[in-house]
Protein backbone atom coordinates (compact mmCIF):
# COMPACT_ATOMS: atom_id res chain seq x y z
CA UNK A 1 0.00 0.00 0.00
CA UNK A 2 1.57 3.45 -0.84
CA UNK A 3 0.59 6.79 -0.08
CA UNK A 4 -0.24 7.56 -3.95
CA UNK A 5 -3.79 8.90 -4.82
CA UNK A 6 -5.34 7.13 -8.23
CA UNK A 7 -6.09 10.04 -10.61
CA UNK A 8 -8.70 8.22 -11.98
CA UNK A 9 -11.21 6.92 -9.00
CA UNK A 10 -9.38 9.05 -6.11
CA UNK A 11 -8.43 5.62 -4.24
CA UNK A 12 -6.31 5.17 -1.69
CA UNK A 13 -5.40 1.73 -2.42
CA UNK A 14 -2.07 1.71 -4.80
CA UNK A 15 0.56 -0.26 -5.30
CA UNK A 16 4.22 -0.02 -6.87
CA UNK A 17 4.45 -1.19 -10.29
CA UNK A 18 7.94 -0.37 -11.76
CA UNK A 19 9.83 2.46 -12.77
CA UNK A 20 9.12 4.26 -16.18
CA UNK A 21 10.90 6.98 -17.30
CA UNK A 22 13.19 7.06 -13.83
CA UNK A 23 10.04 7.66 -12.16
CA UNK A 24 8.05 5.77 -9.61
CA UNK A 25 5.08 3.64 -11.90
CA UNK A 26 1.70 3.03 -9.30
CA UNK A 27 -1.35 0.40 -10.05
CA UNK A 28 -4.28 1.11 -8.59
CA UNK A 29 -6.02 -1.79 -6.89
CA UNK A 30 -9.49 -0.63 -7.61
CA UNK A 31 -9.28 0.62 -11.21
CA UNK A 32 -6.46 -1.22 -12.62
CA UNK A 33 -5.20 2.27 -13.85
CA UNK A 34 -1.23 3.14 -14.44
CA UNK A 35 0.22 6.23 -13.52
CA UNK A 36 3.13 7.63 -12.66
CA UNK A 37 3.16 10.94 -9.96
CA UNK A 38 4.67 13.96 -11.34
CA UNK A 39 7.87 15.28 -9.37
CA UNK A 40 7.11 18.31 -6.72
CA UNK A 41 9.16 20.90 -7.57
CA UNK A 42 9.76 24.28 -5.29
CA UNK A 43 7.62 26.66 -5.97
CA UNK A 44 7.85 30.09 -5.92
CA UNK A 45 5.22 32.82 -4.15
CA UNK A 46 3.57 34.75 -7.42
CA UNK A 47 5.06 37.74 -5.37
CA UNK A 48 8.09 36.95 -6.36
CA UNK A 49 7.76 36.80 -9.90
CA UNK A 50 5.95 39.76 -10.24
CA UNK A 51 8.47 41.91 -8.14
CA UNK A 52 11.34 39.98 -10.24
CA UNK A 53 9.21 40.96 -13.50
CA UNK A 54 9.11 44.11 -12.15
CA UNK A 55 12.37 45.06 -11.67
CA UNK A 56 13.27 43.82 -15.07
CA UNK A 57 11.15 45.91 -16.79
CA UNK A 58 12.66 48.79 -14.69
CA UNK A 59 15.97 48.08 -16.16
CA UNK A 60 17.73 45.91 -12.91
CA UNK A 61 20.23 43.17 -14.50
CA UNK A 62 19.28 39.21 -13.65
CA UNK A 63 22.08 39.33 -11.40
CA UNK A 64 20.91 41.65 -9.20
CA UNK A 65 17.61 40.93 -8.97
CA UNK A 66 18.82 37.85 -7.69
CA UNK A 67 20.78 39.83 -4.75
CA UNK A 68 17.20 41.55 -3.75
CA UNK A 69 14.83 39.02 -4.06
CA UNK A 70 17.03 36.01 -3.13
CA UNK A 71 15.58 34.58 -6.58
CA UNK A 72 17.92 32.41 -8.72
CA UNK A 73 18.46 34.99 -11.92
CA UNK A 74 17.51 31.82 -14.10
CA UNK A 75 14.82 31.46 -12.62
CA UNK A 76 14.06 35.26 -13.72
CA UNK A 77 15.09 34.79 -17.08
CA UNK A 78 13.01 31.90 -17.61
CA UNK A 79 9.58 33.66 -16.02
CA UNK A 80 10.84 37.00 -18.81
CA UNK A 81 10.55 34.26 -21.37
CA UNK A 82 7.50 32.47 -20.33
CA UNK A 83 6.02 36.16 -20.24
CA UNK A 84 7.58 37.40 -23.12
CA UNK A 85 8.58 40.62 -21.44
CA UNK A 86 10.05 43.26 -23.39
CA UNK A 87 12.02 46.39 -21.98
CA UNK A 88 11.58 49.19 -23.98
CA UNK A 89 14.11 49.54 -26.94
CA UNK A 90 14.68 53.47 -26.98
CA UNK A 91 14.66 54.50 -23.41
CA UNK A 92 16.01 58.01 -23.50
CA UNK A 93 15.41 57.42 -19.21
CA UNK A 94 18.41 56.10 -17.20
CA UNK A 95 16.54 54.21 -13.99
CA UNK A 96 18.38 54.56 -10.54
CA UNK A 97 17.44 53.18 -7.42
CA UNK A 98 17.86 52.85 -3.80
CA UNK A 99 16.71 50.22 -0.98
CA UNK A 100 15.18 52.07 2.06
CA UNK A 101 14.06 51.60 5.23
CA UNK A 102 10.99 53.34 6.16
CA UNK A 103 12.47 56.07 8.38
CA UNK A 104 14.81 56.64 4.96
CA UNK A 105 12.23 56.56 3.11
CA UNK A 106 9.98 59.53 4.94
CA UNK A 107 13.29 61.60 5.16
CA UNK A 108 13.92 61.36 1.11
CA UNK A 109 10.56 62.67 0.52
CA UNK A 110 10.59 65.10 3.16
CA UNK A 111 13.54 67.26 1.01
CA UNK A 112 11.97 69.09 -1.88
CA UNK A 113 14.73 69.00 -3.87
CA UNK A 114 14.17 65.27 -4.31
CA UNK A 115 10.54 64.99 -5.62
CA UNK A 116 11.33 67.11 -8.57
CA UNK A 117 12.25 66.65 -12.12
CA UNK A 118 12.14 63.01 -13.20
CA UNK A 119 9.76 60.46 -12.40
CA UNK A 120 9.59 58.12 -9.75
CA UNK A 121 8.01 54.39 -8.11
CA UNK A 122 8.26 53.25 -4.62
CA UNK A 123 7.71 49.19 -4.48
CA UNK A 124 7.22 47.37 -1.19
CA UNK A 125 9.90 44.61 -0.76
CA UNK A 126 10.04 42.61 2.26
CA UNK A 127 10.12 45.56 5.25
CA UNK A 128 12.48 47.46 3.08
CA UNK A 129 11.22 49.84 0.02
CA UNK A 130 12.58 50.13 -3.30
CA UNK A 131 13.04 53.67 -4.76
CA UNK A 132 13.15 53.86 -8.43
CA UNK A 133 13.98 57.03 -10.17
CA UNK A 134 14.45 57.79 -14.12
CA UNK A 135 17.13 60.38 -14.98
CA UNK A 136 17.18 61.50 -18.70
CA UNK A 137 21.11 60.66 -20.42
CA UNK A 138 22.64 63.50 -20.63
CA UNK A 139 24.01 64.30 -24.71
CA UNK A 140 27.58 65.65 -23.94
Amino acid sequence: MSSSKCPKCDSKSTVRNGIVGGRQRFRCKNCEYNFTVHKAGKSINTYYVIKALQLYIEGVSFREIERLLGVSHVSVMNWVKKYQIRIPEKNTYHPTYRILSHSELTAYFSSRDNVTGAGMIVTELGDKFMLIKWERFRDT
